[in-house]
């Protein structure tokens, strides 16, 4: 049954709709008609479709706005936001835009750094998943289905709730949605041990471009292979996945020390490139570079580079301590550096909570941050030189505003192939390189996101090569971007799909062709079909 006319303008508003043309209104009806239609109960209809005239429009659309950089006028808005409580939602959604030649971008939680899932340059939807975040955990089988909703936290807090003696190897920014995390690879504290959120994921719900919905089964192992790792957004809406928990010890400990440039931690980062790959895979050991105050100015400055040690063991303080001693001695680590906690105690940590914080906090979805921010990534397979990181600290010192955080590989992850799933970054990484720099007034844009090109620019000897490899996860489109709104042709995508996937770009291309032929899925980094 259709809606009538009269509910069709409870949804829409009023007629004399301001600053919108006849076309913008004709195509709300007709969308609005179809998606209605589309529905067992098109009364469903008024509690997920939100136009611009809804009360409540502008407040769904920002709340999962991470970066500000896409918060201001000048941002096409989408003409609609749907809000599915249930797949068939998602079904409709997909069939009215095609219908209506809009595009459709998919938002789980927000984090994507250059706001693909919640911006675009013609006109187009956005299916916010944020009411699609059930969880279900059994533990009698090692395993949970979890919908792309949900955020990380919501998804630690869940297992926890089960057993404490159970986690799962993803990030640890705790409001990060699993839909794009996943998609993309997802790694965090554990993957030298278990790998990347996408190599624990064992099966899958999507609903495809014809509207159908898809389980690992009926999906096929080609495009279950793509959607771990290639990112989901080019092939449907993945809108639940199910996944492998991983046993954690009852007794886990972290520290973190941290040493300037006048302290000696140039001499310990080069230390920490030659042995943190090589750890026991139940140590993780990050490096964290940044701009702080020196106490003991040098050459008139009062500025310095701080070096942060992270860590995180899958086991007691005394068998940690005894590691490292015998593996980097010249970290000095104590046992008084050194606390021990539960793991889902080690997710508040990380997540930047106290330990001593009530867990419901995993459930908050509003972020630590909201800001003006730039991000890119990079992989390493040999340390940079001890000339290299002396530039880099001269870069860092003139610019101040950019973060590095050096990710250890090796574990586990060198163990898979790069072609088990679409994920490639495996054997021979011996870290990978997070670049971030934020902001708060939009005025300094430019300024910060020069100082980021500057910075990436110098590190280009000392990276991987052939490609120069980047992580999907931290999109960056300064690698390359689809011409017309996401259509391109194989070569000019081949330019940054190579960085991302490697060798796998060419398989994630015939995947699409396979399943999306017409590249409705589609952005500025979508894998592009063949002509």
């Amino acid at each position: 049954m259709a809606v009538t006319n009269f509910e069709l303008l409870l949804l829409l508003g009023t007629l004399c709709i301001s600053g919108f043309s006849a076309t913008s209104y004709s195509t709300q009806v007709s969308f609005l008609q179809c998606f209605s239609s589309n529905l067992q109960h098109p009364n469903e209809a008024s509690n997920v479709f939100l136009t611009t005239n809804s009360s409540n429009y502008s407040s769904v659309l920002q709340s999962s706005i991470r970066n500000h950089r896409f918060l201001n006028n000048s941002t096409l808005k989408p003409q609609f936001i749907i809000t599915p409580s249930h797949v068939s939602h998602i079904q409709a959604a997909i069939r009215c835009s095609k219908q209506n030649g809009l595009q459709v971008r998919v938002r789980s939680a927000g984090h994507d750094y250059e706001g693909l899932s919640y911006v675009a340059d013609v006109p187009f939807l956005i299916i916010d998943l944020f009411n699609l975040r059930s969880i279900r955990v059994d533990i009698d089988n090692e395993s949970a289905w979890v919908e792309s909703g949900a955020i990380l936290g919501e998804l630690y807090h869940k297992i926890a709730e089960k057993s404490k003696l159970y986690g799962f190897p993803a990030g640890s920014c705790s409001t990060v949605g699993v839909g794009g995390h996943f998609s993309g690879g997802g790694f965090g504290t554990i993957f030298r041990k278990y790998g990347l959120a996408a190599d624990n994921i064992i099966d899958a719900k999507i609903v495809d471009v014809n509207g159908k919905i898809l389980t690992r089964k009926s999906m096929g192992e080609d495009l279950f292979w793509a959607i771990r790792g290639g990112g989901g957004a080019s092939f449907g809406v993945i809108f639940s996945w199910k996944v492998k928990i991983v046993p954690v010890p009852q007794t886990v400990t972290v520290f973190n020390v941290r040493y300037t440039l006048e302290q000696g931690a140039s001499k310990l980062l080069q230390k920490w490139q030659n042995v943190a790959h090589e750890l026991d895979e139940d140590i993780f050991l990050h490096a964290v570079l940044e701009v702080a105050d020196s106490t003991t100015s040098s050459a008139g400055s009062n500025k310095t580079v701080l070096v942060s040690f992270g860590s995180l063991y899958l086991g007691g303080v005394e068998k940690l301590v005894s590691l490292l001693q015998e593996s980097f001695p010249q970290l000095g680590l104590m046992r008084e550096n050194c606390t021990e906690m539960t793991w889902i105690q080690s997710v508040l940590y990380f997540a930047g909570f106290s330990t001593k914080d009530s867990l419901n906090v995993l459930l908050d979805r509003s972020t630590q941050y909201k800001g003006f921010l730039k991000a890119k990534s990079d992989y390493l397979t040999k340390p940079v030189s001890e000339t290299g990181l002396e530039g880099l600290y001269r870069i860092l010192l003139e610019e101040e505003a950019p973060v590095l955080i050096l990710t250890p590989y090796g574990g586990r992850m060198s163990e898979i192939s790069d072609s088990e799933i679409a994920f490639p970054h495996r054997k021979g990484n011996i870290y990978a390189i997070q670049y971030l720099t934020n902001w708060d007034e939009e005025d300094e844009t430019e300024k910060h996101i020069s100082s980021m090109r500057r910075l990436y620019k110098y590190m280009k000897p000392y990276v991987s090569k052939a490609p120069r490899a980047a992580y999907l996860n931290y999109r960056d489109l300064d690698l390359g971007r689809n011409n017309n709104a996401g259509n391109s042709s194989y070569a000019q995508a081949y330019v940054w799909g190579l960085k991302y996937f490697k060798n796998n770009f060419k398989r994630l291309v015939r995947v699409k062709t396979a399943v999306d032929p017409d590249n409705f899925f589609r952005n500025e980094q979508s894998i592009p079909v063949f002509p």
